[in-house]
């Protein structure tokens, strides 16, 4: 794996988390807006909106570099689109990470000839 393509997976890594967490606030606001008179909505709307985007946009540079097949590639967006889904995202992204740069230590080192 070359650096960029690890630049990408570690950027959309980094956006995942917040983006999941972004998103659940924002359903809690919305149940809090229907119940109470605290409204907080718009707020919580923009700065999920803000992430989402960020999330798409570093999703799209992660596939292109990395080759994903398509499955992977919808797996991830399917993930941004669930509640809590960015947790799991990180998680395989940062697995996929780990497991990319033994994998390059390894050629590196002589150990596997691929």
């Amino acid at each position: 794996m070359d650096l960029k393509t690890a630049t990408a997976l570690r950027r959309l890594r980094l956006v995942s988390g917040p983006e999941a967490i972004s998103f659940l606030l924002l359903l809690v606001c919305s149940v809090l807006k229907r119940t109470t008179d605290f409204n907080a909505v718009p707020v919580m709307g923009m700065v999920h909106g803000v992430l989402f985007v960020l999330y798409v946009v570093f999703w799209a540079d992660a596939w292109n570099r990395a080759k994903w097949p398509l499955g992977t590639a919808a797996l991830y967006f399917v993930l941004s689109v669930l509640p809590a889904g960015g947790f799991f995202a990180d998680r395989r992204l940062r697995r996929e990470t780990e497991d990319a740069v033994i994998a390059s230590r390894a050629r590196r080192e002589g150990v596997v000839k691929a």
